[in-house]
């Protein structure tokens, strides 16, 4: 099932952060959730092919954003997941994407999509959470592997930053049940 939740213009957000002085320290703030950035996800769950697993980003305590839901393998589902659209080439020469976040203790995945495109190849790269503590986690993007509904296609070359046009939270690995992820930020370092 997709949910659009009020997708405004994260053009004009990324824009209001000075990114020459963010470069010098050797990251760039991609999201931070002040304002209503949160509203910019969409969700995208199971229901595109059956399944009953629910999901939402929302605004948590100030600055903050919550990753929200229940996980269902009923009727052949088994993911639960958020998406933003980014801005063209944003992540060009990128070599690792950090997020700020405090997990429940399961395993999330975040999710880079070339374009626009609903559907298709994206590329993934998985991270552990501690229950109730606050992490940096760090992605090399060098660590994203291609996948195409759960399975790896072949003969597909590696993810180009330049290309991403989507980032996503996922939750999937048969991890039933409730889940709850907060994030204070995404950056990433080139």
């Amino acid at each position: 099932m997709i949910q659009r939740l009020g997708l405004a213009s994260l053009v004009a957000m990324l824009a209001s952060v000075p990114l020459a002085a963010q470069e010098e320290s050797g990251t760039v703030n991609l999201l931070d959730f002040e304002g209503d950035s949160a509203t910019l996800w969409f969700v995208v769950n199971d229901g595109v092919m059956g399944g009953r697993s629910s999901s939402t980003l929302r605004r948590g305590d100030p600055g903050i954003a919550v990753f929200e839901g229940n996980l269902s393998l009923e009727n052949n589902g088994g993911f639960a997941s958020v998406r933003v659209e980014l801005q063209e080439n944003v992540l060009a020469g990128a070599n690792r994407i950090l997020l700020r976040v405090r997990g429940d203790g399961k395993r999330y995945q975040v999710r880079l999509r070339p374009g626009r495109r609903m559907d298709g190849v994206a590329y993934g790269s998985s991270f552990e959470t501690v229950e109730g503590q606050w992490t940096i986690v760090e992605l090399p993007v060098a660590s994203f592997e291609p996948t195409f509904r759960g399975y790896r296609p072949r003969s597909t070359p590696p993810v180009d930053p330049a290309d991403v046009g989507q980032l996503g939270l996922m939750l999937t690995d048969e991890q039933v049940g409730s889940f709850h992820l907060e994030i204070d930020w995404i950056h990433f370092s080139r």
